[in-house]
């Protein structure tokens, strides 16, 4: 290249002289003659400059010369230190008005440092203050492998608290492998190959640019300097800087050549290239200082990116095709012909963060509370609760409406929406129904993973409430059979010679009336009432439980082995998920908000009356219809979430309704009778009746009824009209049709534009009684203004615990209803709307843990048996291979 050829030469990334580390000029410091801002960095960068000639001209005879700077590229220092207010004024203006609509915004930038070189971390870190932004050092040795800075990066790339993410490591470690680990929407050093693309493909508003790169050309056409038609050299830079230069100055007309310093034709050619010079340059100072205002200005955009991720948007969601056949497959092979997507997928889709999941498997996972803390300035979207009329035996399809609602809403209308079901017990799994994740074109898949086990929740249930149901016997068994002292002891043992209090024993000492924290300072009343509980076995609440329906486990005797020495009792099994640790699950808030409704679970009285909790003894989708999950929903539910339903969608049957309307009886593994599968308009007429009153109860608390009549091919067209137009006229907001079982989410398109136009009316929803109220007045407003009898009948054991939990201070929580859900009435016999009947309750619990009371209706029992005939015998076997 000739030596008259005009060039531009750029001096990067040169070699710094031996010796400790430089600390640049802070820009953003008040200057000694008291002016604020930036505005103090002029005197320290002319000081600065000083230290520099003269530390050039004092390298003795024959040392080379400083090199001049050529008028091309000469940038008085002025005009970086005026841009750089400028940038950083610009980023603290936008900052300013992000945080008008989110207060508690404040976007955190992470820098990586491998080594002791804090030569920028001054300036940044005022930069920062000054635009309003956190910074976060993380100071690794010098030897730090690449293993070890990747370690972090991943680290910071989970993040959700930081923004953006610069790395401050030696040149020689800047690999592919680390760049690459950098996530593109955190790199506000535009040195991924992601962001690079983008640049290079045109789509610069898109990405991140190396502040470096554009500090260049900022400061060269703030200069003064005309880029178009030049030619340019670039010597010194390599890798993602490089080619962002050669891009931005071929963006501004220029032609651009690169080099490396060593280049044996640029020895001697031109003095400002010679390898001798010590320092930094003033055109490597002003670069390095405006790079670090416009690497502020990336981190503003990158929080204003995060930002807009967090508002509300539609789902980048890419639906699985459905091909359905006729007739319709069954439901296992329906399941197994769809391959799932992967779960890690489809969480990118919706928009939940890599660290907001945890993953069981390919196709689950649970979400992360974490989320609910990201998510707390969104507005709440509309909630929708499916319910159904008083079903057959064999079920009506409240899983299959609810899950072909959402593939209607969100794969056909572009809606956001979630199906929020609960996990399958195995009672149904294994019952008559032979599954719980809907069924069709409309169900969850895999089903044999959803029907079984899940995220094994019920398992770990099941696992603690045994834990505690034998500690109950346990505890019975050492009181009876040990003094006060041994009891004392064992609870309190010497560890190491150390004597003292868990946190947990301290509660109890306070809650006795106890004010002391040395085991050793207690009297002889005070052990003794410390460590006795002196449980009454005959007030035992807490039961067993097992996730099979087995009728002979619904009443056992308990510690019949010689081992128990006497201490045997009556006791009984009940369903899993009747378990009190399960209704605590479903409505806490937060871990902190479980382990205290845990805690206060009340298992037993003691013999003076008083209540028995957890802690006191461990010292180491809505279901069935309208009047009975609905009813709990919203008084239960929506009282602790605080949330307000916005519609109620009301799931029929002609089927269910023909049986309500005078049809024979349906029973499990019988074929239907002729007049469920030929049409009869008088059966569906009388039937009706069933479905206004449910719709009456969902009046009660306000909420705007939307009727889904899921459709079965023995239905005929002049039933399924009928059935619409009575429902439109008991005053359900709409009725329609369904067809998701056969055909999937297309078949329920009108049923999701119905519950969208209901969901935009405003809610009136009300709760149907005052919690302060007494018990017994609780239970008979549900019984009359619900189930529509004329009054209660309590037995005299209902009665004795209604006095008792009122006593121990338990009578302000909300009721939970325990009865069979083939009726209104107690009677499972009784179709229709039974009037005038007497409810009677024969037994009262109380799950002080979750927050409620539960009294059992008639016969009810809390352990279903199983059938003769399950549904799972019928299908493929769902763990088969």
């Amino acid at each position: 290249m000739s030596a008259r050829l005009p060039i531009v030469l750029l001096r990067l990334a040169r070699p710094q002289p031996p010796g400790p580390p430089r600390r640049l000029p802070s820009l953003c410091r008040a200057s000694s003659g008291g002016g604020g801002g930036c505005g103090g960095g002029e005197g320290l960068l002319r000081q600065q400059r000083l230290r520099d000639t003269q530390a050039g001209s004092s390298q003795g005879p024959g040392s080379p010369a400083p090199p001049a700077r050529d008028s091309i590229v000469r940038s008085d220092y002025v005009v970086s230190l005026s841009h750089c207010r400028e940038v950083i004024q610009n980023s603290k203006e936008v900052l300013s008005l992000l945080q008008e609509k989110t207060p508690t915004f404040k976007p955190v930038l992470a820098i990586i440092q491998a080594g002791d070189d804090n030569l920028m971390q001054e300036v940044n870190q005022n930069l920062a203050e000054e635009a309003g932004l956190n910074i976060t050092h993380i100071c690794l040795p010098a030897e730090s492998g690449e293993d070890e800075i990747i370690d972090e990066i991943l680290k910071i790339n989970e993040d959700t608290r930081v923004h953006g993410l610069a790395l401050q490591i030696a040149e020689t470690s800047f690999s592919n492998k680390i760049l690459n680990a950098l996530k593109p929407e955190k790199d506000v050093d535009g040195l991924t190959d992601v962001n690079l693309g983008k640049l290079v493909r045109g789509d610069a508003h898109e990405c991140f640019i190396s502040p470096v790169a554009r500090a260049v050309i900022e400061l060269l056409e703030k200069s003064g300097v005309s880029l178009d038609g030049k030619k340019i050299l670039v010597i010194g830079a390599h890798g993602s800087l490089e080619a962002t230069l050669q891009c931005l100055f071929q963006r501004k007309g220029s032609m651009t050549m690169s080099s490396q310093w060593k280049t044996p034709q640029l020895q001697g050619k031109a003095a400002c290239v010679s390898p001798g010079v010590h320092g930094i340059s003033p055109i490597a100072e002003d670069v390095s200082l405006l790079a670090a205002a416009l690497r502020i200005q990336n981190m503003v955009s990158s929080g204003r990116r995060w930002l807009r991720e967090q508002q509300h948007r539609r789902w980048r969601l890419h639906c699985l095709k459905l091909q359905p056949l006729s007739p319709v497959p069954s439901d296992i092979e329906i399941s197994r012909a769809q391959t799932p997507k992967a779960v890690e997928i489809l969480a990118k889709e919706i928009g939940l963060l890599a660290d907001e999941i945890e993953i069981y498997g390919k196709s689950k996972a649970k979400v992360r509370l974490s989320l609910l803390e990201r998510l707390k300035d969104q507005a709440d979207g509309k909630y929708v609760l499916v319910a159904g009329i008083t079903p057959t035996p064999l079920g009506e399809g409240k899983s299959t409406v609810t899950v072909g609602l959402v593939q209607a809403l969100t794969a056909h209308l572009n809606v956001n929406s979630f199906a929020c079901l609960r996990q399958p017990s195995q009672g149904p799994t294994f019952g008559v129904k032979g599954g719980a994740a809907g069924g069709g074109y409309a169900q969850v898949i895999p089903m044999e993973e959803f029907n079984l086990h899940l995220t094994g929740d019920i398992h770990a249930i099941t696992a603690a409430n045994n834990l505690l149901a034998a500690a109950i016997d346990a505890r019975i068994l050492h009181e009876n059979t040990q003094t006060d002292k041994a009891l004392y002891n064992r609870l309190v043992p010497s560890v190491n010679g150390v004597r003292e209090f868990s946190k947990i024993q301290v509660a109890r000492l306070k809650k006795l009336g106890i004010n002391k924290t040395d085991p050793s300072a207690l009297t002889e009343e005070e052990m003794r009432k410390f460590a006795r509980l002196d449980i009454d076995p005959s007030t035992i609440t807490w039961q067993r439980v097992v996730d099979t329906n087995d009728r002979f486990l619904r009443k056992i005797t308990v510690g019949q082995a010689n081992t128990e020495k006497g201490c045997s009792r009556q006791a009984q099994f009940d369903i899993a998920v009747a378990s009190e640790i399960m209704a605590v699950l479903a409505l806490t808030d937060s871990l902190s908000d479980m382990k205290e409704r845990l805690g206060r679970m009340v298992v037993a009285s003691d013999r003076n009356g008083q209540p028995v909790t957890a802690d006191d003894l461990v010292l180491t989708e809505a279901g069935f219809g309208a009047d009975i999950g609905m009813e709990k929903f919203f008084n239960i539910k929506c009282r602790a979430s605080g949330l307000v339903p916005s519609v109620v969608v009301l799931v029929a049957t002609v089927r269910a309704l023909k049986m309500h309307g005078g049809g024979p009886s349906v029973t499990a593994g019988v074929p239907l009778k002729k007049e469920y599968t030929e049409e009869n308009l008088q059966l569906v007429a009388d039937g009706c009746c069933n479905l206004e009153k449910q719709i009456q109860i969902a009046q009660l608390f306000g909420v705007p009824v939307v009727v889904a009549l899921n459709v079965f091919k023995t239905d005929t067209r002049a039933e399924i009209d009928l059935v619409c137009e009575l429902a439109k006229r008991a005053g359900a907001f709409n009725a329609v049709p369904c067809y998701h079982w056969s055909i999937g989410g297309k078949g329920s398109v009108d049923l999701a534009w119905a519950v969208r136009e209901a969901a935009s009316k405003e809610s009136r929803f009300q709760f149907l009684y005052d919690v302060q109220l007494p018990i017994v007045e609780k239970i008979r407003t549900i019984a009359q203004c619900v189930y529509g009898a004329k009054d209660i009948e309590l037995s005299p054991e209902a009665q004795s615990k209604i006095d008792r939990y009122t006593e121990q201070g338990f009578g302000n929580l909300p009721i939970c209803m325990a009865k069979t859900h083939l009726s209104l009435s107690h009677q499972p016999d009784k179709k229709g709307v039974p009037k005038g009947f007497i409810l009677p309750i024969s037994d009262v619990r109380a799950s002080i843990g979750a927050g409620f009371i539960y009294p059992l209706v008639g016969t009810h029992t809390s352990l279903p048996c199983p059938s003769l005939s399950p549904g799972v015998c019928s299908n493929s076997c769902p763990f088969s291979p």
